[in-house]
């Protein structure tokens, strides 16, 4: 079972390419990587929000941030070029069903041609050992089975933004088996994988249509919260969680190459799977001062109510368990909104960042009760 307290015994000194660097989840990766000693070069659009992470932490002044788009091949070749990493993390995505909705051709070019331009600049450049296209639980052809689903359970996707998941999954592989195969792995000598994640909570997500940015919004501004889908069960997990599971999967690929390879769930126990009236509840419980909510009507768009991982293959092999609990996700999350409420300024939210991975780290593994 990997410590990862002793992360830095391996990361310290590496270059690592990060894109998707401004969203919450890419800052979040971004502070983990600086505090491990790693020289972090960030690709991606301005952040998606204002307020964000990556302004709030002054993460600007801890990684060389590029700012452009993963659709523009040449300026992404020529940055992977000129930073000359050891590892590559893609994490740039539209990452909005809702939105997909409205803007599927975008949603489309930024998912499906952004992971080919990045997997063709990794291709045509040399020294990178270990890249991860960061997808999501929902790139799953997902029937609304009771139980987890593995990593060779079908693809496929109800919404456009489900779907061009699906699709960058393929690429991937597509790309893994074409040019990234273990067969020719002493010429090439990049290991290729991809992770799969659930939905991730924490402190400054601020991502629109998303249920604790739009809890944490309603209750900082005092106003009533509005669910929608009270019923659908999401498998909720901590940020820190996968990003755990994606430091310790970067390792594997560098270190041992093929043998970790390919496709990798991120998930929480089925126990921390809950329905989203649910977790509502408990956020209003939490905070401390007043709090509501309300459910909307049905706005007819197709979203899944029911979506496990199955993530056998992450504990055995990566040796990566969950480390947090729902509650304590929430009370962490809860913690870092409190703080920002406070106004108690960039320096203090970036350490109360920094102090969560630590305790994160320290924490012990978990094991599901069925172990």
């Amino acid at each position: 079972m990997e410590d990862l307290v002793d992360l830095a015994n391996f990361y310290k000194g590496k270059r690592a390419f990060v894109t998707g660097h401004t969203g919450f989840k890419g800052s979040w990766l971004c502070l983990w990587l600086h505090k491990l000693g790693v020289e972090v070069t960030g690709y991606a659009l301005e952040p998606p929000t204002d307020p964000s992470l990556f302004a709030l932490c002054g993460m600007e002044h801890l990684v060389h941030s590029i700012i452009s788009d993963v659709r523009d091949f040449t300026t992404l070749q020529s940055a992977i070029s000129e930073a000359k990493p050891e590892i590559v993390i893609h994490m740039a995505a539209q990452p909005l069903v809702r939105d997909s909705y409205v803007n599927p051709v975008e949603t489309y070019e930024i998912n499906v041609m952004g992971t080919v331009n990045l997997l063709e600049a990794v291709r045509k450049s040399d020294g990178i050992r270990a890249v991860v296209n960061v997808t999501t639980d929902k790139c799953y052809e997902n029937r609304e089975w009771i139980w987890g689903y593995r990593e060779d359970d079908p693809l496929g996707g109800f919404d456009p933004y489900s779907s061009s998941k699906a699709c960058s999954e393929i690429v991937t592989n597509a790309y893994l088996r074409s040019f990234f195969d273990s067969e020719s792995h002493n010429s090439h000598g990049v290991a290729l994988a991809s992770a799969r994640a659930g939905n991730v909570i924490g402190g400054g997500d601020w991502g629109s249509d998303r249920l604790l940015p739009d809890c944490f919004r309603s209750l900082l501004s005092g106003r009533k919260i509005v669910i929608r889908n009270p019923l659908a069960t999401r498998p909720w997990q901590h940020v820190l969680e996968p990003l755990s599971g994606y430091l310790l999967l970067t390792k594997g690929l560098y270190e041992k190459g093929q043998p970790y390879a390919g496709a990798w769930n991120f998930g929480p126990f089925d126990e921390d799977s809950k329905p989203v009236e649910w977790l509502v509840h408990r956020i209003c419980e939490k905070w401390e001062g007043s709090s509501s909510y309300e459910v909307a009507p049905d706005n007819q768009l197709h979203e899944a109510h029911y979506l496990r991982l199955d993530c056998s293959k992450a504990r055995a092999v990566l040796g990566w368990h969950p480390r947090w609990r729902l509650e304590t996700a929430l009370n962490k999350a809860v913690a870092w909104y409190t703080a920002y409420m406070r106004d108690i300024g960039s320096e203090n939210l970036r350490n109360i960042c920094l102090q969560q991975i630590e305790e994160y780290a320290r924490s012990k593994p978990l094991f599901a009760e069925a172990e």
